[in-house]
């Protein structure tokens, strides 16, 4: 599922999207050196002999808290290019310079809305990419990358619905007969790999489900209560109550995770062909992601402070507030989206839950024609090598 199918609800969306998409500019950050570190003394972990002189992350949306761990490293020292929509600075990890400096990248609307995957491929200067599992699934075959690291843990793509309308509505098992009963509709991204999954579980089916859904909020208010919508868990309830205000009352949700189909969002993702070279990298860099996301959560002002400059300074047409950015962080962590899952470790893949969902966005992705690398198993697609397992929330 590309990110581009989780637009906010505050997303840009016709005319703007494409005007964004012909102006955006996807190239290195800026054209000026970046934040000084030459002069830096390197710290306990040197990244300098074995990664690129900068890591460059693409991530797949502007930045929000869900990417608080990245900014977490740079947030205190970063030069800002808001033509090529990037950020840079010496890349820190317990306060102490790395030896390298790291660019982060928007996505979404920066990149044309196109996929991570296929960005990637284009520019060889990437290190690092936010790339979904189902979306390296369905890819494979075009533009095969590999995750070592996961800063979400669950997915906060969710649906939502107005509680007054459907007070006896908790889970998504109750969606479909809620939704039928009252003639209301599912608006979804059209394109949304989960909804193939849902159908074929028998969960939504054609009657309820509307893809139109283009990331504003006009048709839920519009229905009155009668629709429902995708969203995120972890910005859309806070907005819809607080920043749009022909709304402005609560709504409920469930998260598409507990209905079996559970990617890891966002898996912080190499090239398949540069796994090999940018090993000796990433034995020493994840660790470094580890502590960096576990820093974030535990005081997330200063990355939150650059996150909304960032938002500002981008201008591509989408808003975040403080307001937002203190909702995702503590219903990130209330919600366990982020943490340390079944285990005691923090950024880690399970096993058995990515085997699982492998058999399941295989099938989803054979029927819609666009089926894994003929061979492929879930072992190519990811790894738990370079985690260092004592790094715990």
């Amino acid at each position: 599922m590309q990110r581009s199918t989780l637009l906010r609800g505050t997303a840009v969306t016709g005319a703007v999207a494409i005007a964004l998409t012909l102006t955006s500019c996807a190239g290195s950050a800026a054209e000026s050196a970046p934040a000084a570190s030459s002069d830096m003394e390197i710290g306990s972990v040197d990244l300098s002999a074995d990664c690129p002189s900068t890591i460059v992350v693409q991530t797949d949306w502007n930045p929000e808290a869900e990417h608080g761990h990245l900014y977490e490293m740079i947030k205190d020292d970063y030069e800002i290019d808001a033509n090529t929509k990037a950020v840079t600075g010496p890349l820190m990890s317990d306060g102490e310079y790395t030896g390298v400096n790291l660019e982060i990248r928007a996505g979404g609307p920066a990149i044309g809305f196109q996929t991570v995957s296929a960005q990637m491929y284009q520019d060889d200067a990437i290190t690092l990419g936010y790339i979904s599992t189902d979306e390296a699934i369905q890819l494979s075959s075009t533009t095969p990358t590999k995750a070592v690291f996961a800063p979400l843990d669950i997915s906060p793509t969710m649906v939502m619905w107005d509680p007054e309308t459907y007070p006896d509505v908790k889970t998504i098992d109750d969606v479909k007969g809620a939704l039928s009963a009252n003639g209301g509709v599912w608006r979804y991204f059209d394109g949304s790999a989960y909804i193939e999954y849902l159908k074929s579980a028998g969960l939504a089916d054609a009657s309820i489900l509307d893809g139109s859904y283009d990331g504003t909020p006009s048709n839920f208010v519009a229905a009155g209560g009668k629709d429902m919508q995708q969203g995120f868990a972890s910005a859309e309830p806070y907005v819809y109550q607080n920043e749009v205000s022909a709304w402005g009352k609560p709504v409920d949700f469930a998260l598409i995770h507990d209905a079996g189909w559970q990617t890891y969002q966002s898996s912080v993702s190499v090239k398949a062909d540069k796994f090999d070279e940018l090993s000796p990298c990433l034995s020493k860099l994840v660790p470094v992601l580890q502590k960096a996301g576990v820093a974030y959560y535990e005081d997330p002002s200063a990355a939150n402070d650059l996150i909304l400059k960032l938002v500002d300074e981008y201008a591509t047409g989408w808003t975040y507030t403080q307001g937002v950015a203190d909702y995702s962080v503590k219903t990130q962590v209330d919600l366990g989206l982020v943490g340390d899952g079944p285990d005691s470790t923090y950024g880690n893949f399970d096993d058995d839950r990515f085997a699982d969902f492998f058999d399941k966005a295989g099938k989803v992705y054979t029927d819609l024609g666009t089926p894994p690398a003929s061979g492929y198993t879930p072992a190519d697609l990811y790894t738990n090598e370079f985690i260092d397992t004592s790094i715990s929330f």
